[in-house]
């Protein structure tokens, strides 16, 4: 991908405020939007769009660098209709051995688009948001990262990461359903042992929804 590409990418990244926050405005993978950032991967002109959309900057300018970063927009009052928000509550998740709070509080409100939202069929009235506490899915959630969950999905669909509540304690963690009907409680980094609930204990699981975003829809 050529440089200036990847500079006009970063550019809109600063207008974003961050990374982070362009890839949620977005909805491309953070580590996808890092080989755009850095250079080392082409986005295709669907994901082109959705940038220069979610930051306000010509599509023309975006792609070959050549009129008005600017052109054509018209300055207006943000439309709060084009947002949803999402509560982010003081509770964790743990990624090692459990925890759990009780009588969380909401910390604050996280914005999303109301057409990412739509795009990936969730219902904004649904979902929720706490943060992950270890490091037992190192590898794909870190310590401290903010996971959005889509409570609608409360019941195993296949195997996918979920927030959990098993002995009080909250986990997120993969969930996978073996053959003799138990289900698999899977760590990320694999210095964890993998939990099983067998099939008559499954009533003691509680599933309490199904991981849709860390820093990037999964």
């Amino acid at each position: 991908m050529s440089e200036g590409l990847a500079a006009r990418i970063r550019e809109c990244a600063e207008i974003a405020g961050s990374g982070d926050e362009l890839s949620r405005l977005t909805a491309i993978p953070r580590r996808t939007l890092e080989y755009y950032l850095t250079g080392h991967r082409e986005p295709k002109v669907a994901r082109c769009v959705d940038i220069a959309k979610a930051v306000g900057v010509d599509i023309g300018w975006l792609a070959s660098g050549e009129g008005d970063r600017q052109r054509g927009m018209v300055a207006a009052a943000p439309d709060e209709s084009a947002y949803v928000y999402v509560p982010l509550y003081d509770a964790y998740c743990s990624g090692g051995h459990g925890s759990w709070n009780d009588g969380a509080k909401v910390l604050t409100m996280l914005a999303f688009t109301a057409y990412s939202l739509r795009k990936k069929g969730l219902e904004p009235s649904r979902l929720s948001a706490i943060r992950v506490d270890g490091d037992s899915m190192l590898g794909l959630l870190n310590d401290g990262d903010t996971v959005v969950i889509d409570h609608g999905r409360n019941t195993l669909e296949g195997e996918a990461v979920y927030v959990i509540q098993l002995d009080d304690h909250l986990y997120a963690k993969r969930l996978q359903r073996q053959f003799d009907g138990s289900i698999h409680i899977i760590s990320e980094n694999k210095a964890y042992k993998d939990m099983i609930v067998p099939k008559e204990k499954l009533n003691d699981l509680r599933i309490i929804g199904r991981v849709v975003w860390a820093g990037g829809w999964i």
